[in-house]
């Protein structure tokens, strides 16, 4: 009886890719962790408690924000499951600045990327995004990116990175440089080394996903909240324990908020959420920019009204600690936007009222 064999290879090119990874790492060596600063609080109203509230500053990646993170592990798990080739075109669903960081990586790689995202994107991330060789591609809702995203991955033979069904799964949460095993490093040699809080926003999941993990990884007792602009999914599915709940209008603090729960958002590591409206995500991001004397996103400044809420029930209830937060990425991005009076007003938006609550915490440590 006479045998055969025969075999057949499908894989795309193992050299390309095994030089791709090798300039995604060699470009990660070159670069630095981000700071963690101290942020200055009052010291008028913490002499019976000593709490401390620390800004871990994402600004300073190469491509200006939180994403650059995300999308380093986006292309490294999409090279390494066989999904990248030499020619491949490279699609994202993006609001903005994962595309941003995008962009940078498929520049990297000499490959040829497409940002599906909605038509009120800030003209800076657009022009950012363009500057890396990447080309935008428009939608009228926010609620039509992944569909759109998947149509031109098919029409072209590309990829489709999926960064809000991936973020969850292409981080190593257990460490490997993660961002949560980075803050807890930098505040070994704090006065309260192992925070309180760890407050975070939502876009993908993602972020919370991966410090919600480690803190369990870890044992440590710090708490994950994840704080909610207005139109999101996020908050009422949570408080409602409805996974599959959507919302009829788009968040208006880019970067964060979704109108639908994402596939990376992982309620169970989340011990707390807050809805911040976006009147006060703009004062506050208003509010720290003066404080620290440059621009910080309006995600930023959804975190840190919920930071601010969190170390105030600290001080009412006499209890020391840290409070850890993101300064997501840098104001100059909203310019036009955010930044902009005659803006704010067309979109609905008046930051005084929140302002107002901002100077009392400021004067007395209390929170409404």
């Amino acid at each position: 009886m006479s045998g055969s064999a025969s075999s057949a290879s499908r894989s795309l090119s193992r050299s390309w890719a095994d030089n791709a990874v090798r300039l995604i790492a060699a470009d990660a060596r070159r670069s630095a962790d981000t700071h963690l600063l101290r942020y200055p609080l009052p010291s008028r109203w913490c002499t019976d408690v000593d709490v401390a509230l620390y800004l871990k500053d994402e600004t300073t990646h190469i491509t200006g924000s939180l994403k650059h993170r995300l999308a380093r592990s986006l292309f490294l798990y999409a090279l390494c499951n066989g999904w990248i080739g030499e020619n491949t075109t490279v699609i994202e669903a993006s609001s903005g600045s994962t595309a941003v960081s995008e962009a940078y990586f498929a520049a990297m790689l000499d490959l040829p990327f497409i940002a599906v995202m909605p038509a009120t994107t800030s003209a800076t991330k657009i022009a950012l995004i363009e500057s890396q060789g990447g080309r935008c591609h428009f939608v009228r809702e926010s609620a039509q990116v992944y569909a759109e995203a998947q149509r031109l991955a098919s029409e072209t033979g590309g990829h489709y990175l999926d960064q809000f069904t991936n973020a969850e799964r292409a981080t190593d949460w257990r460490g490997n440089n993660n961002i949560a095993e980075s803050i807890f490093d930098q505040m070994d040699e704090e006065r309260h080394p192992v925070p309180e809080w760890i407050v975070v926003g939502a876009g993908t999941g993602g972020t919370s996903a991966t410090i919600g993990r480690y803190i369990r990884y870890r044992r440590h007792p710090t708490r994950l909240c994840v704080v909610d602009p207005e139109n999101s999914a996020f908050f009422p599915s949570y408080a409602n324990g409805d996974p599959d709940l959507v919302t009829r209008a788009s968040s208006r603090i880019e970067g964060i908020g979704r109108p639908r729960v994402e596939p990376s958002f992982l309620p169970d590591v989340v011990d707390r959420m807050i809805s911040v409206p976006d009147d006060a995500s703009v004062a506050a991001a208003h509010h720290m920019s003066r404080v620290l004397g440059r621009r910080v996103g309006p995600s930023t400044g959804t975190n840190l009204w919920g930071a601010f809420g969190l170390l105030a029930e600290m001080v009412a209830e006499g209890r020391s600690g840290s409070v850890v937060t993101l300064l997501a990425d840098s104001g100059d991005r909203y310019a036009d936007t955010y930044f902009c009076d005659e803006w704010l007003t067309s979109h609905g938006l008046d930051p005084s009222g929140p302002a107002e609550v901002l100077a009392e915490f400021e004067r007395s440590g209390r929170w409404p």
